[in-house]
């Protein structure tokens, strides 16, 4: 079993900056593929990165250039660091664990909490 605990959203202004993070429970953390995903209200959960094992990374069109997600097994913990953030990044923001296909339609085997991301001026 795998627990998930986000942190690091809040209110930002455009153009600004926040990390993300995402810790996990268990010492089986290192296997899992990462996954970043975010979601507004009424709206389906979209993917915006994921994260290997290995550190190998891949992101949505949206967010490439400007979003960066690394992990630390050592401690647990993956991190999104989000740049040059726009308005339309206002969702709440979920980190998971599985495997890659598992992530990429939405079958992780575990999920975070999310937390909030306002992008506001």
């Amino acid at each position: 079993q795998v627990q998930l605990v986000e942190s690091g959203g809040g209110l930002v202004q455009p153009g600004g900056a926040l990390r993300l993070s995402c810790a996990a429970s268990g010492s089986i953390f290192s296997i899992y593929v990462m996954g970043w995903y975010r979601q507004a209200p009424g709206k389906q959960r979209e993917l915006v990165a994921t994260i290997t094992p290995g550190g190998t990374t891949n992101y949505a069109e949206a967010v490439k250039g400007r979003f960066t997600s690394s992990r630390d097994n050592t401690k647990n913990t993956v991190y999104l660091q989000m740049n040059s953030l726009k308005l339309e990044a206002t969702d709440v923001y979920y980190c998971a664990a599985g495997s890659f296909g598992e992530l990429r339609y939405l079958s992780a085997l575990y999920w975070g909490q999310g937390t909030q991301v306002t992008v506001s001026s």
